[in-house]
């Protein structure tokens, strides 16, 4: 059996297989896009030394985790502490043992949940260094798990309840099984919405955007946009906590939400 330091990792997009591929369909989908270079793959053994993950304290209670140098993506994951334990939303590739000695200092790791199969990245490998902690992932989403395993958990329908008040919404969009996680417990009590890139920060941190596609350019269609809006109408949050590196909302986010689709809807010209 292969090591889990030894398992190949896709250079591009930082999703771990099981075994040496000559493919990521990750990166040949339309929504990513295979490296200029080719197709290359590392391990967490060639990552060490290299890279270094950041732990940094968000809010209270609440920290991102972020690998320098940038690798693949770049996304930061966030570790959420709660009374009834901690959970990782969205997931970076890099886990070494000064990372797993991090996080066990503020907790650990009791349940794991990822926006979107592009931050996938190792969580297989995060999940059996903290116990075997369930992974929370939409159904609509299974056929891009790259690295099947018993410790992710398939959820369906709109939205799924997971401890310390979190909760998970459907969000259909940049990709089907899309799901944001909502509390109400951030932006001294008026609510937070861990969204990866979707609704995306802009540059202008007064506003988000819908893509289909990011790197491709792709817009998302109408009919989407609409139906996230839906979808988080029921939910308060004044602060969008982002995958990207330093871009947040820090007030006023759900009305952000809302004009920033109004603004995408006219620039479709709808």
């Amino acid at each position: 059996m292969i090591e889990e330091r030894d398992v190949p990792i896709c250079v591009t997009c930082g999703t771990q297989f099981p075994g040496r591929q000559e493919h990521c369909p990750i990166c040949e989908d339309s929504r990513q896009f295979v490296g200029w270079e080719g197709q290359q793959w590392t391990t967490l053994k060639a990552m060490s030394g290299k890279y270094r993950n950041q732990i940094k304290q968000e809010e209270a209670g609440l920290f991102s985790i972020q690998t320098e140098e940038k690798f693949a993506i770049g996304q930061r994951a966030y570790l959420i502490q709660t009374a009834d334990g901690n959970l990782l939303w969205d997931c970076v590739s890099l886990l070494d043992d000064a990372t797993i000695a991090s996080i066990r200092s503020l907790g650990g790791i009791a349940a794991i949940a990822i926006s979107h199969p592009h931050y996938y990245a190792t969580m297989v490998a995060w999940s059996c260094a903290f116990g075997n902690a369930p992974i929370h992932l939409h159904a609509a989403s299974s056929k891009w798990v790259m690295r099947p395993h018993g410790n992710i958990q398939f959820w369906d329908g709109e939205t799924k309840q997971l401890a310390g008040g979190l909760t998970l919404i459907h969000t259909p969009g940049h990709f089907e099984g899309f799901q944001v996680l909502h509390s109400e417990r951030y932006a001294d009590g008026l609510g937070a919405l861990f969204c990866g890139d979707q609704p995306r920060v802009c540059m202008d941190r007064r506003w988000v955007t819908f893509m289909y596609s990011y790197p491709n350019f792709i817009p998302l269609a109408a009919a989407a946009v609409r139906d996230i809006v839906r979808r988080l109408e029921g939910y308060s949050f004044d602060r969008i906590h982002a995958a990207v590196p330093g871009w947040a909302i820090a007030s006023g986010a759900h009305e952000a939400v809302r004009r920033s689709a109004d603004r995408y809807l006219r620039a479709l010209g709808i």
